[in-house]
Formats: structure tokens, sequence, C-alpha cells
């Protein structure tokens, strides 16, 4: 039996994000798009909440189009309150529109949201960490990604939740030494 990291055993939905995506390195500006929203729809939630939404957020964000989310009207936003298959939060909805318009002009000044977000490490940055008590909830890299995101004019992404996203996108290795997807990765 395949030894993983101890936070996606207990769902079949965590154990297929963990084996197929978690940690595995994203390079395409529409992926980034996707977990910048859902990374912030997460705040004060279980990633496990939001896995189970996803396919909802997929359609209710014309599949994470940051050029069509950005142009979102009030008509839309009251469409997304009316929506049972995402998280109804007035404020999330509205930062996920805010966060098309910043991306798609950070976009604009780096060539791609990749090359911006990249810059925040040296390359991937390779953990070792033995267990998940280890794995820290933000670091330095996090904090500064956070403040500069913040500069820019995004919403919900505090220094947590950039570590998750981070995570996420493979910017940072943090599956566990024991874990069969640590070399993989």
């Amino acid at each position: 039996m395949l030894k993983r990291c101890l936070w996606a055993m207990n769902d079949p939905l965590l154990l297929e994000y963990h084996d197929k995506e978690w940690g595995v390195q994203a390079h395409n500006d529409r992926k980034h798009f996707e977990f910048l929203i859902l990374e912030g729809a997460q705040a004060g939630l279980s990633w496990l909440t939001i896995l189970k939404k996803r396919h909802n957020y997929r359609r209710a964000f014309n599949l994470f189009n940051p050029a069509k989310v950005a142009e979102y009207s009030r008509a839309d936003i009251k469409r997304l309150l009316s929506n049972p298959g995402i998280v109804r939060n007035r404020l999330k909805i509205a930062g996920a529109i805010v966060n098309a318009r910043k991306f798609l002009e950070v976009q604009r000044e780096f060539g791609s949201f990749d090359n911006y977000i990249w810059r925040f490490t040296d390359g991937r940055v390779e953990n070792r960490f033995r267990s998940l008590s280890d794995v820290p909830a933000k670091t330095r890299e996090s904090d500064t990604m956070s403040k500069d995101l913040k500069k820019r004019g995004f919403k919900f992404v505090g220094s947590t939740i950039c570590y998750a996203y981070m995570q996420a996108v493979g910017i940072v290795n943090d599956h566990t030494v024991d874990c069969f997807r640590h070399d993989q990765v």
C-alpha cells in the first residue's frame, strides 16, 4: 500500500486531489486563476468543502476564465449569491471578480500571471517535512506574496491563503518525505 500525506486519507475526493494535483507545478494561467479563487473561497472552511463544490465553481465562474469573470455585473453577483453549489458569501464573490480584474492587470504587466507568481521563490521550494505537524501555515515567501497581491488590490490573499495556494500549484512541495508523491512531484 502506498504511503500518503495523512491529510488526504479521510476522503476519496481528497485522496484523488492529493494523488493527481496537489503540489504539481502549474504554469497555466487558467489553473492559477482557478486556485486563486478556490483558495480564497476556502477561507474559514475546509478544503474538502471546496473540492466538493469545485465542479459547480467551474460552471458558475465560466471555467475560471478571468476575462469573463472580470466583466461580471451586479446581476452576476446576484446569480452567484443564489447558487447553492458554491460558497454564497457576498465578499468572497465580489473578491473573485476584483481578483479577475487584477489578474488581467498582472498578465498585462508581466506577460502572464505565471511569470509574476513564480518570482516569489528562487524556483520550486523542495521541503522535506517528516510529518504534517512540521508543515507551516505560512512562510516568509507567502508573506511577501500576500503583501504584493494586496498592494495590487487583490482580495482574500492573506499569507495563509497564499501558502495554501503555493502548495496547490506546486511552488512548494510539502508532501511529507514518506509520501509516494514527494519524489514524483
